[in-house]
Order: structure tokens, then sequence, then C-alpha cells
């Protein structure tokens, strides 16, 4: 039998890899797995009908193959007609581990990304209405947007700076990292106490407020201070 990894050993065609450009090198960072943090702004939590109190952080994934690069023209997503931006910082991660210690979280990060996570808000209404799973909300085709990222050792671990949306030139979404009810490093610890993590996992980590409705032909522009930023575009 041919040894494990070879293409010959494999029934149908391998996936292709996922993944994204990192800056200031010609080397791209292969994503794993997308994890994301559900309310971790307490304003969003506010405008999405939910209590602000420092609960424990809950996840939702997406699969590895919604992340788009910046740039993209994206078709607009079926099966909706209420499709909404959520702009976030992303923490892609270098090592893996399991029960990381709070302190020593940092140590994983091989650095940030802006990122979008797109919903589709009325399926997601119904699943909850419904006590259903949100995937099909969540998860579906080139639902995370994702710039290119900038590696922690180049600028360190933002914990502030702005954290904006624009939609067609109009501010949407306005915020500061700083307001995260759920610090990087605690997120990263309590999500490996859930799962063992693993080099090239992504996480999300939760939008500010702001979040409204995309329409067909909108351009959407993330930001964050020292992060970097992120273009999209829906065809009309």
């Amino acid at each position: 039998m041919p040894p494990v990894g070879d293409q010959a050993s494999y029934a149908i065609a391998a996936p292709v890899v996922t993944t994204v450009a990192v800056v200031g090198t010609d080397a791209t960072f292969p994503v794993a797995r997308v994890f994301c943090v559900g309310r971790n702004y307490a304003e969003h939590a506010i405008e999405m009908g939910h209590d602000p109190d420092r609960e424990p952080p809950f996840f939702f994934m997406k699969p590895a193959n919604a992340v788009v690069p910046t740039g993209s023209r994206l078709p607009f997503p079926t099966q909706t007609q209420d499709l909404h931006h959520e702009v976030e910082l992303v923490v892609a991660l270098g090592e893996g581990g399991r029960d990381i210690d709070v302190d020593k979280a940092l140590n994983h990060v091989f650095g940030y990304a802006v990122g979008l996570d797109m919903t589709r808000r009325d399926m997601q209404a119904v699943a909850k209405k419904l006590g259903r799973p949100w995937d099909m909300a969540k998860g579906f085709d080139q639902s995370a947007p994702t710039s290119p990222i900038r590696p922690a050792a180049d600028i360190g671990h933002p914990a502030e700076g702005a954290i904006w949306l624009r939609t067609n030139g109009e501010i949407r979404q306005q915020g500061d990292l700083g307001q995260q009810i759920w610090k990087v490093p605690e997120t990263i610890s309590y999500l490996s106490t859930l799962v063992e993590l693993r080099p090239g996992d992504c996480i999300m980590t939760g939008t500010p407020k702001g979040v409204s409705g995309v329409q067909p032909g909108d351009r959407l522009e993330g930001h964050i201070d020292g992060v970097g930023d992120l273009t999209v575009e829906y065809l009309g």
C-alpha cells in the first residue's frame, strides 16, 4: 500500500487545502478549521436581544473552504432574503493543544486577520425558533471572507483598536477590540477544553454592534487597526 499522504492511496482526489496569504512572505497559511465565538461584544448581544452578562462563550463552526480572500466578487447567497455582515478579528493558530492555560494561550497564535462572518439571518431566525442547528445559516459557501494574515511576530497581540465595517462607503459597524467580553487568551483557553486545537485552526472572535443587511451589488469594507483591511463585493 502506498504511504499515507500519497495521492495514489486515496479513493478519490484529495480535497484542496484552503490557504490564506501571509503579509510579508510568499508563504500561505493552511486553514484547518474555523471556530466562531457568538455574541462576544455586549452591545451586539443587546441588539440581538440577549443579556450581555459574561456567560461562558459558545461556539459554532464554518467549513475551512468557506474562507475566501479579500477582493473577492461573490455571488449573492441562495435561500436568503436577509444576508447580514459581521466584521471580526480572526485569530490564526500556529500551534495546537488541549487545556491551554490562559497565560500561555498567546504563545499558540501565529497571527491575526480581518474576517467577515456572513450570516443568512432569516434562516438563522427560523432555526432558533425551531430549536435547530445554525449550520446552514452560518457555514454556507464563501461565508468567511478573510484578509491576509499579519504574523504576531510583526504586530504583537492586538487587544485594543478600532474595528469597523462600511457598506458602499457608509459606516455600519464600529467598535473597539477592547470591548470584547472574552479576550483572545481566554477564548483560546476555553475552546481548548472543548476540543484539542490544531495548527491551522482559525477563531473568529465576535462582532461589534451594527450588523445589518447586505444587498446584491453592495461593496463591504472591513478594517481593524494594526491588523488590516478586507474588501468584498456581492454581484448584482
